[in-house]
């Protein structure tokens, strides 16, 4: 039988800021789940997740120096990581490119894929949280948090003001919060 490491938030910080490939190790075998789970909610891309769910581990290793412990938890660190990596994969030019250059065939094996696959967000919590909000602040955090829409592109797409939808999603993300504690 072996021994299962388990370490606090401050120490697994310590050692990750030591490069302790252990620590490591351990950070991608208790988050790389949930972090897919975010990834792919954005991309809906299997095998892309995997690419970018890749690249968000290399730049948590890279820029672990960079995290804040008073600014908040480790997690919430690296899934803004995750959720910005997602976005710029969506947002790069060789991605548009592929998307442009993909047959419809492949377009339709895509939604169907997505349709039945229903992925991870609850497989963390964040989907029973995102229901106590009211309607129309859950539909901005969707838009903002898990499709990688901007606060501009949101205001033009349920047409309302832009002040509004930072409003509405910083009044979301303040409730949240409180649902977590």
């Amino acid at each position: 039988m072996g021994i299962t490491l388990t370490y606090t938030e401050q120490e697994l910080v310590s050692l990750l800021r030591n490069r302790d490939n252990k620590a490591y190790a351990y950070l991608y075998d208790n988050y790389a789940s949930a972090l897919y789970s975010i990834v792919l909610q954005i991309v809906n891309d299997g095998e892309l997740a995997n690419d970018v769910l890749q690249e968000v581990f290399v730049n948590i290793w890279r820029r672990i120096e960079q995290y804040d412990m008073s600014k908040g938890r480790l997690f919430t660190w690296m899934m803004n990581i995750a959720r910005n990596a997602s976005i710029d994969t969506l947002r790069s030019k060789g991605y548009q490119n592929s998307r442009k250059n993909q047959s419809i065939q492949d377009n339709v094996d895509t939604i169907q894929v997505k349709d039945v696959i229903q992925p991870g967000v609850d497989t963390i919590g964040l989907r029973k949280m995102l229901e106590k909000l009211k309607e129309e602040q859950r539909v901005l955090i969707e838009l903002a948090y898990f499709k990688g829409y901007t606060h501009e592109e949101i205001a033009e797409q349920e047409k309302i003001p832009l002040g509004t939808v930072k409003t509405r999603i910083r009044n979301a993300l303040i409730q949240l919060r409180e649902y977590l504690k």
